[in-house]
């Protein structure tokens, strides 16, 4: 049987796209838990039937499994406000995952410039 494609395409990835800026304004201006820091969005994934939403974060200071825990705490009180924002059917059961990936790449940029550093001490003649 062939699978029924929506009538509007990207919807899921434009519907993700929405819930990432209205999320971001909801944490910033509504959510006065403290362990929730200076938090920035990276990514949200919706699955096909938008009833659940992985929100990757990235955090600037702060614990993130304290902060993971806050916005996972939070969550129905984040799904309201987007319930009231949001213009579909079904609003997404929200699920927050901190994202290491800033992390890996800050990292990487470290090993990057200890292995050229290395390699222009090895090519110096003098």
């Amino acid at each position: 049987m062939p699978r029924k494609r929506s009538s509007v395409p990207n919807r899921g990835f434009r519907v993700a796209d929405q819930i990432q800026r209205d999320l971001a304004d909801l944490i910033a201006h509504d959510l006065k838990d403290p362990r929730v820091g200076m938090v920035t969005l990276n990514a949200v994934e919706v699955t096909p039937d938008y009833a659940h939403a992985k929100v990757f974060f990235s955090l600037l200071t702060g614990d993130p499994a304290e902060t993971e825990e806050a916005l996972n705490h939070a969550a129905g009180h984040l799904r309201n406000g987007l319930f009231k924002r949001l213009h579909i059917h079904t609003v997404p059961t929200l699920h927050f995952i901190f994202d290491r990936t800033t992390e890996r790449a800050a990292d990487m940029n470290a090993l990057i410039a200890k292995a050229v550093a290395s390699r222009s001490k090895d090519e110096d003649p003098t």
